[in-house]
């Protein structure tokens, strides 16, 4: 149990090193310089390096166990990332900071879900993977208005410093009290990535992968990058705020974890549970695209249902588990989880185009009206896909 509090504090700061630039865009433009297009590019960085680090990772779980995987990432990459991002003197080392930051971040929920697949029952997987999801979303509540909070006071350098420092302590945690499954005469999986090739080869998870991919970027891209930015173009609002905004928006991102959760147990289906949840989020960011001047309040409630039904990744990936093999799991959950953060940082770099190439002199809602279609048009694609997948209900594992 203490391993699994120890994650889970981990898994705090990885919500957060992902969220939190929406809050210091005014303080990188003032003090770096940063353009709307190199936040966006230190933004998807993260991702990317988050994604692309999923295969070491899964290798590394499914031949070394959690604990010294996680450990030496977090400390390495993480914290070494957040002690480059106070130091930085110009834009590109803050993209190489969040770049280091997303390579260090990238076993801390895989190595739950791994210890989860090990230790408790299929069935179980979706609600406790969605409520440790949910946990750790308490993150984009710290990089809201309690972090813009911090840095009007002591100075966004000191911040991340502090972040730094309590980085190292979380990977020392991690190192100390997780515990590594036992394997129970299962066969130790090898070094090579073939196992990747195995897991591509099975049918059952090309529908879903799509909207694995799309599902957390909208509320991901608006919360972490472009709610800062819009409110500030269209609607004036200075940095507090935007963290006020934003932190309903991360309560609501909590909320919907845990409230995904249980709903396939319930409704004895995983397939129709995501499908409808993300069709009430897709109509909220149809109604932004359509109305995009409509008021700090009324933003701030379409943002609310965005992150709220947003907020599927644990179902999603307990519905890809069902069709993994047992000595594949490492492998199987980082797989999902290259696609789920791939595709974020893949749409932060294509809205950050989509944004420079919408904008029309004098009508700042033109570029953000483009943006939320862009996000509308790609997960309703996505879904779409995700229709014709096998369903997989908790009572009934494949």
């Amino acid at each position: 149990m203490a391993g699994i509090v120890a994650l889970a504090v981990g898994y705090v700061l990885s919500q957060f090193y992902r969220s939190f630039l929406a809050v210091l865009t005014p303080a990188l433009g003032a003090d770096l310089g940063m353009t709307k297009a190199q936040l966006s590019f230190a933004s998807g960085g993260w991702f990317i390096a988050f994604a692309l680090a999923q295969f070491g990772v899964g290798v590394c779980l499914d031949r070394f166990g959690p604990k010294r995987t996680t450990g030496l990432f977090v400390a390495l990459g993480a914290g070494g990332g957040a002690f480059l991002f106070a130091a930085a003197s110009s834009p590109w080392m803050v993209i190489v900071a969040m770049a280091l930051i997303g390579v260090g971040c990238a076993p801390v929920l895989m190595a739950s879900l791994f210890i989860f697949a090990k230790t408790f029952s299929a069935a179980r997987f979706a609600v406790l993977s969605s409520w440790m999801v949910a946990f750790g979303t308490a993150g984009n509540v710290i990089g809201a208005a309690p972090l813009a909070n911090a840095a009007e006071a002591f100075g966004w350098r000191p911040v991340m410093t502090a972040l730094g420092l309590l980085t190292l302590s979380a990977a020392a945690a991690i190192a100390l009290v997780v515990r590594d499954p036992e394997r129970a005469g299962e066969k130790p999986a090898g070094f090579g990535f073939g196992g990747y090739l195995d897991l591509l080869r099975i049918r059952a998870l090309w529908p879903i992968i799509p909207l694995t991919a799309i599902n957390y970027a909208p509320p991901s891209g608006i919360r972490g990058l472009w709610a800062g930015p819009y409110l500030t173009d269209v609607h004036g609002a200075d940095a507090l705020t935007i963290g006020n905004v934003t932190l309903f928006m991360a309560f609501a991102m909590v909320a919907g974890s845990f409230l995904y959760g249980p709903l396939d147990t319930i409704f004895k289906t995983r397939k129709w549970v995501a499908a409808v949840g993300n069709a009430v989020g897709l109509a909220a960011l149809v109604s932004l695209a359509l109305q995009p001047v409509i008021g700090i309040p009324v933003a701030t409630a379409a943002f609310v249902v965005i992150g709220l039904f947003g907020s599927a990744y644990g179902l999603l990936m307990a519905h890809a588990r069902a069709f993994v093999p047992a000595h594949l799991i490492g492998r199987g959950v980082t797989l999902m989880n290259f696609f789920a953060i791939g595709g974020v940082g893949i749409m932060q770099f294509a809205t950050g185009g989509v944004v420079t190439a919408s904008v029309v002199p004098g009508e700042p809602a033109a570029a953000y009206a483009a943006l939320f279609g862009f996000y509308a048009a790609t997960l309703g694609i996505s879904l779409l896909i995700y229709l014709f997948a096998k369903d997989a209900p908790p009572h009934r594992i494949p």
